[in-house]
């Protein structure tokens, strides 16, 4: 199932080149240029404090977005550039391209955890541990998965869940060519200590015998 693309919402702008380009910044906008796609490249403008916020959220640059400019259709684009002023690193240009739905993309898809009450580790107080609460994948952009879900059920402490466990969708492969740890279970503190005081007292016994 592919997930809810969020939307990118800019102006066109009029006039090119630089003195175009610093007219806007003067009006508290950032220029931009949509290109690719087989259509012709386009001046857009955005708000500097949307983008900023967009910025600071993370993830811009591996995000697919729903462009949405007035008067024209929306089209799917992902960022391949932000130009940042090389004194106080504030977005001052960027780049969108526009993709197919055939297209290949990077994107990080978030992994959802189901079952933990099925899962005789965590009955027994283990700790379920998110090593990567978000995989980075190679998709098509016409099939984007909302998530990755993992099935806890019959997870004990100690056993790990690798990427090789979970079913990608049709096409998609992990940026990370090795079977690497996505979450594990690992034991309660409790037990931990429990597990420490006994080796302790094994180790006593041990030294007076």
């Amino acid at each position: 199932m592919a997930g809810q693309i969020p939307d990118l919402v800019c102006q066109e702008r009029t006039g090119s080149g630089k003195g175009a380009a610093r007219a806007a910044r003067r009006a508290g906008m950032v220029p931009g240029v949509v290109f690719g796609g087989d259509a012709d490249p386009v001046s857009i403008q955005i708000p500097f404090n949307e983008l900023l916020k967009k910025l600071k959220a993370g993830r811009f640059k591996s995000t697919l977005w729903n462009l949405k400019v007035e008067g024209q259709e929306d089209v799917r684009v992902i960022c391949r550039d932000v130009q940042r002023d090389v004194v106080k690193d504030l977005p001052t240009h960027f780049d969108l391209m526009r993709l197919r739905r055939t297209s290949k993309v990077n994107l990080f898809v978030p992994v959802e955890f189901i079952n933990e009450e099925e899962a005789p580790g965590i009955k027994r107080g283990g700790v379920l541990t998110a090593v990567r609460p978000e995989v980075e994948l190679v998709v098509t952009a016409g099939d984007i998965p909302e998530k990755l879900v993992v099935d806890l059920a019959g997870l004990n402490v100690g056993d790990t869940v690798t990427i090789s466990a979970i079913k990608l969708p049709e096409g998609a492969k992990p940026t990370i060519d090795r079977d690497f740890v996505v979450a594990n279970i690992s034991a309660p503190s409790g037990l931990k200590s429990a597990d420490n005081e006994a080796s302790d007292d094994e180790a006593e016994v041990a030294a007076e015998e």
